[in-house]
């Protein structure tokens, strides 16, 4: 990579061919070295200690996720004979390859880190998980009586034979291979069966305080299942039993163009998620070769995609032990969101006074629902228009959209059905607002409906007055509180007439008008995007200061890339603060010098997309739902709104784009090989974290 680099140095800008393979990082293996660096997170010992727990599981669950969906494609295309490679020039097969190394990679650290560090400490401060050969003998009968009790009425233990085949799994259950010896009351000998465990039951149980040591003891389902699996086969020996788990490929396929309804649709899809194709298999480390074998056959995998764990396979389901266990010195330090100092009582009031932007969870998102919930109210609105993909359970703010339906308030929702993972929420709110007399579409076929957007519609001095939500992340009152994101409250007339033009688009079948100050995908966007990195690159060729500072999730879209490229050849000073996926090489001579990326990773999941362009002295701020992604750019309906209050805009330069910038503590740094390093202070630097400072600033801490 070095040599080529220099060759590239010693080349003019024009000859240079920026579509080069060894100019991008391949974006699954990008995805995965930010699951390393969220599980490094775990790994730090300044961090309190049910936090490093916390990070560990959320790790494990990002890690299924990748598995049931990227390792799933890829896997999909092997079966398709798909021979396409992207712009890194990697084929599905090469990509399994390595995917497969780094992911054991992965996994075997998680369960070091878990027995060698986390446990121990955990037992320390008073909580332990107790393996069966640490039972006290009252600690034993109280199991027995539990799994007499609790376990014993609801398991459906399968012994295998022609009459009772290999049982269907379910995706991420967690499951027990048996080995027998004996036969049963019929003459059978197997010699093998299936316990499925409950998925009603936790998979960890308290032992009560009177027979516990410590304050908080507690023992894993699957051990209660090893101690009394045999009386489970009465009659027989058992001769092993083992933990096993099957990740399965979770994506649903409709197709829209032959469906009449996508609701049903989806409903009839949802069950096949969780027997879709296996992608991969857990097994206990102590499972013998012939019952891994005998597994890797009945789900069709290899060697490749088995995992074998020291410790319970279901890892990610720890995650609910900070919460059991009462200890706040060993969590975060509690805060409140704080609020706008101009926020008045009457929001609508307060919009008239000026843009309000709201920086979440710093900030509180309850000024948004409180929005909404005054609108449902109050006589003077007309109409409330919104776009939902992920709200949450009992969420407030559908609550309030049911109160306007039913008051008489014309109420329109854009329910995208098809926001992975929650598709099955999704329908039952659709289902719920349409029977309170909403109004509700589910898009646009072919397009997600990714935009964040609200406007109610009211009348006020005998003229009709719009006021508009624009965020970056979702309607979710959970994840306003863990996700990084912004909120614009505004009655700009023309950003409301530009939001009124897009819920037009997407509830009719009519071409949209053009808009004003919005960028849309899949139409404006993209373009407006290149355009305004090109403006910066003329600049530069010009001899004027050029800067390009950006704030997203994810970077993978190509020509957004080679944009990026061509400006930082121009001598565009270029800064990115990219939390996951970045397909981008910085730092390659004569490429990419000028590029500098950087990922955070903290407390809160970074979310807030940003854009700032220096233009020459006249800045221009941007906030967006999208992502520079092939599909948030090409393929989704998203909006990206600019930041025109001067208060504002400062707000986004100074706190989301350059104090992201000089974090020092929770930063990455993105080499030119694709590696990533973390930041450190230097000698006698001030530490700096870009969220504890922001919370510090903004929230009541």
């Amino acid at each position: 990579m070095l040599a080529q680099a220099a060759s590239v140095e010693a080349a003019s800008n024009d000859e240079i061919d920026l579509h080069r393979p060894d100019f991008y990082i391949n974006r699954e293996l990008s995805l995965l070295a930010f699951h390393r660096r969220v599980l490094a997170q775990a790994f730090d010992d300044t961090l309190p200690l049910l936090e490093r727990l916390r990070f560990l599981c959320i790790a494990s669950t990002n890690l299924d996720e990748f598995f049931e969906v990227r390792v799933a494609g890829l896997k999909e295309q092997l079966q398709f004979g798909s021979v396409q490679a992207g712009s890194d020039n990697l084929l599905p097969q090469e990509i399994l390859n390595r995917i497969s190394v780094a992911a054991h990679e992965f996994v075997d650290e998680q369960y070091r880190l878990l027995n060698e560090a986390l446990l121990p400490a955990l037992e320390k401060e008073g909580t332990r998980f107790l393996k069966r050969d640490q039972w006290s003998d009252e600690q034993s009968t109280w199991v027995k009586t539990f799994f007499d009790n609790e376990l014993m009425p609801i398991l459906s233990p399968i012994g295998l034979d022609p009459a009772h085949p290999f049982p269907r799994v379910l995706n991420k259950s967690l499951n027990f291979i048996v080995s027998l010896r004996g036969k049963d009351a019929f003459g059978r000998d197997s010699g093998m069966a299936v316990v499925q465990a409950p998925r009603a039951l936790p998979r960890f149980i308290q032992f009560p305080p009177e027979l516990s040591e410590k304050p908080y003891d507690f023992v894993f389902l699957s051990s209660i299942i090893h101690a009394h699996v045999e009386d489970c086969f009465p009659g027989m020996k058992v001769t092993g039993c083992y933990q096993f788990r099957v990740t399965r490929n979770s994506d649903l396929f409709v197709d829209e163009e032959e469906v009449d309804d996508l609701l049903r649709a989806l409903e009839g899809e949802l069950p096949g998620r969780r027997y879709g194709d296996s992608v991969r298999l857990e097994v206990a480390d102590n499972c013998p070769d012939h019952i891994i074998n005998f597994l890797l056959r009945k789900f069709k995998l290899d060697r490749r995609e088995l995992f074998q764990v020291n410790g319970p396979v279901n890892l990610n389901r720890l995650i609910a032990l900070p919460d059991m266990v009462d200890r706040p010195d060993l969590k975060y330090p509690s805060f409140t969101s704080g609020n706008p100092k101009q926020l008045g009582r009457n929001l609508f009031a307060t919009i008239r006074e000026g843009d309000l932007l709201l920086h979440h969870p710093f900030q509180s998102f309850i000024p948004v629902v409180d929005l909404v919930k005054q609108a449902a109210v109050d006589p003077q609105v007309l109409a409330i228009k919104q776009t939902l993909y992920r709200t949450g359970p009992d969420s407030v703010l559908v609550d309030a959209l049911v109160d306007a339906a039913r008051a008489g308030k014309e109420v329109t929702v854009i329910v995208e059905l098809r926001a992975r993972f929650d598709e099955e929420a999704n329908i039952r709110l659709a289902n719920r607002l349409q029977e309170a007399g909403a109004h509700v579409v589910y898009g646009v076929v072919g397009y997600k409906t990714h935009a964040k957007m609200l406007m109610i519609v009211r009348r006020e001095d005998r003229k009709l007055k719009r006021y508009v939500h624009l965020g970056t992340g979702n309607y979710h009152a959970r994840t306003a509180r863990i996700y990084t994101d912004y909120g614009l409250l505004t009655c700009n007339e023309k950003i409301g007439e530009d939001v009124h033009k897009m819920f037009m688009q997407l509830t009719t079948l009519g071409r949209g008008a053009q808009l004003e100050k919005l960028l849309q995908s899949p139409f404006t966007l993209h373009k407006g995007m290149v355009e305004r990195i090109e403006r910066e690159a003329e600049h530069a060729r010009q001899g004027k200061t050029a800067h390009i500072m950006a704030k997203v999730n994810a970077l993978t879209e190509p020509m957004i890339i080679r944009a990026l490229y061509r400006a930082s050849m121009a001598g565009v000073k270029i800064d990115l603060i990219v939390r996951g996926m970045c397909c981008l090489r910085p730092g390659i001579p004569g490429v990419s010098e000028n590029i500098h990326v950087r990922s955070i990773v903290g407390r809160f999941l970074e979310h807030t997309r940003s854009f700032y362009f220096h233009n020459d002295g006249k800045p221009e701020v941007y906030c967006s739902s999208a992502d520079w992604m092939d599909r948030n750019l090409l393929k989704r309906v998203e909006v990206c709104f600019p930041i025109e209050d001067p208060a504002s805009k400062e707000r986004v330069i100074e706190q989301n784009l350059k104090l992201y910038l000089t974090d020092n503590v929770q930063a990455w740094v993105l080499d030119q090989e694709g590696n990533y390093t973390r930041a450190k202070p230097a000698e006698g630097e001030t530490a700096i974290s870009a969220q504890q400072t922001l919370l510090q600033l903004l929230s009541h801490s």
